[in-house]
């Protein structure tokens, strides 16, 4: 157990909340995402579909093969899709976990928020 600038002690890296004034407080009502614990690697892997994008519009420029491109492309759609899933599971993980802990009708309006999103993730 870690304690913050608050003195509000955390489980590391679980989003695990602890009672504070009769209320619970989770990592979510400190502005920490899900994503956080893994931010570096997901902007490592960002870049990386960042320069399969850049190296798309240089397939383009130098009028490489239609069928070529489109390889990329797929290899492109691939990875945002997976970056996507793991967003996703971390949301899950996290965000609605942490709704689940306080309850209420918070969890409901998660839940449903989550819902939407994997709708938007299987229409693309």
């Amino acid at each position: 157990m870690t304690t913050d600038a608050t003195g509000i002690g955390t489980e590391s890296g679980t989003g695990a909340g602890t009672e504070h004034d009769g209320g619970i407080v989770t990592d979510h009502d400190r502005g920490i995402h899900g994503y956080h614990h893994q931010k570096a690697e997901h902007l490592k892997r960002l870049r990386r579909i960042e320069g399969q994008i850049r190296g798309l519009q240089r397939m383009v420029d130098e009028d490489v093969y239609c069928i070529d491109i489109l390889t990329q492309v797929s290899a492109s759609t691939k990875a945002l899709q997976s970056f996507a899933l793991q967003l996703l599971e971390e949301h899950l993980r996290h965000c609605v976990a942490d709704a689940a802990v306080k309850g209420g009708d918070e969890i409901d309006a998660k839940v449903e928020e989550a819902t939407k999103a994997i709708a938007r993730m299987l229409r693309t």
